[in-house]
């Protein structure tokens, strides 16, 4: 894997070209404008997009269907630099059947057990949780 990133002043970067250039904002209390990604939420976008590939995959596989699939990250930091994640809470929200939840719980551990990487990173340091709701 290798990626670019250029910086572009008013601590702003530009990762990628193209349809899949990033941009990554400074916290308007550090001088950013707050108007794209930080870094943290950029891993925390990672997460969601990685648990959620492989999700969407196992559910196809097992031909479950569902009208929507949201998934929230809420993630609370330490006090102290340098601010990791310390717990990282998803909520997995389908737009489905109740009868599916267990077919769909057994792929959200598959992914978070033994596919999604991202996961497996930040659980070194965070406590990851996961909730689902079925509406």
């Amino acid at each position: 894997m290798h990626i670019q990133t250029k910086y572009q002043g008013n601590f702003r970067f530009a990762s990628g070209d193209g349809d899949g250039a990033v941009t990554i904002d400074g916290a308007k209390e550090m001088g950013g404008l707050g108007i794209a990604p930080t870094p943290k939420s950029l891993l925390l976008y990672g997460l969601a997009g990685c648990t959620g590939l492989d999700i969407v995959t196992i559910l196809q596989k097992k031909k479950v269907e569902y009208d929507s699939f949201e998934i929230d990250i809420k993630a609370e930091q330490t006090n102290t630099h340098p601010k990791i994640f310390k717990t990282i809470e998803i909520i997995f929200k389908f737009a489905g059947k109740e009868e599916d939840r267990q077919t769909i719980e057994k792929a959200i551990k598959l992914s978070e057990k033994q596919f999604c990487g991202v996961t497996a990173m930040l659980s070194k340091s965070a406590r990851i949780t996961w909730t689902l709701e079925i509406l």
